[in-house]
């Protein structure tokens, strides 16, 4: 297992995400955020395991995820978000989404019971991720499900660029690998592991990663970066060019070497 060591006492508080609000609600951030095509591969594997229900989305920031579930399937989910950065928690409740703030493992939300729990780029940034899966199994019904994604420590652009990929940064205390995040899920006996494979693929970011000397990219430079390749995704004259991507990405998730890692867990 990868790790920092020590953590920031900023990141291990959680204060360092409630210093980012100008990176959280910048334009480019907001745009390829709440993009139609953003939250595609996450919504294709969300609705394998499940069809309706109420859905809490930890981590959820400026509800981009949640706003465009509802969008796309009104009247299906109940939806809510969990937090711990103020700003982008306002900029979703200013959506009409239900928003809860503070660290989710000391969060209370009374007798309510959800059929889905997602973390989407969550894990990597807890010193204790397991008490977060812990409080998710309380929070599921008998059933329920609770999906994972993580970066992959062992993807293509890890294994090429090593320190020099954007995504090793200060916020990322924790780097799963396939075995790390098998075993992660298999820690809580109130889970069953359903599905664990790998998705997403930047070539863009991996090309600009390896003509980089520095190895800090700022925050206002990756946003540019994910507008822009956002953008292309929606364009219909690229659509040869994406269907050449599309294949190239399915390979590296068969091969599990995707940017980043998921994990389908049921409750007993």
């Amino acid at each position: 297992m990868l790790f920092a060591n020590p953590v920031g006492a900023v990141y291990a508080s959680g204060q360092f995400y409630d210093q980012r609000a100008a990176f959280y609600l910048s334009a480019d951030k907001l745009e390829s955020d709440f993009a139609p095509v953003r939250f595609d591969r996450e919504i294709r594997l969300f609705r394998r395991y499940c069809r309706a229900g109420a859905v809490l989305d930890v981590g959820c920031s400026t509800g981009a995820f949640l706003s465009e579930l509802r969008r796309r399937f009104p009247g299906t989910y109940a939806v809510a978000g969990n937090d711990v950065a103020e700003a982008p928690l306002a900029h979703a409740q200013e959506l009409g989404l239900e928003v809860v703030h503070g660290a989710f493992p000391e969060t209370e939300f009374g007798p309510r019971r959800f059929d889905a729990v997602t973390f989407w780029a969550v894990l990597e940034h807890l010193v204790e991720p397991r008490k977060f899966l812990a409080k998710a199994a309380t929070l599921l019904n008998p059933g329920g499900h609770c999906f994972v994604l993580v970066p992959n420590a062992r993807s293509l652009a890890m294994r090429v660029l090593g320190p020099r990929y954007r995504y090793v940064m200060a916020e990322h205390v924790n780097y799963f690998c396939v075995s790390t995040l098998r075993r992660f899920a298999e820690t809580d006996p109130a889970f069953q592991l359903l599905a664990l494979g790998s998705s997403h693929f930047n070539p863009v970011v991996l090309w600009q990663d390896w003509r980089r000397h520095s190895e800090l990219v700022p925050d206002a430079e990756r946003a540019r970066l994910l507008r822009r390749t956002t953008a292309w995704k929606q364009r219909r004259w690229l659509a040869p060019a994406k269907a050449l991507y599309t294949a190239v990405e399915q390979c590296l998730g068969q091969a599990m070497l995707a940017d980043n890692l998921y994990a389908v867990l049921r409750r007993a």
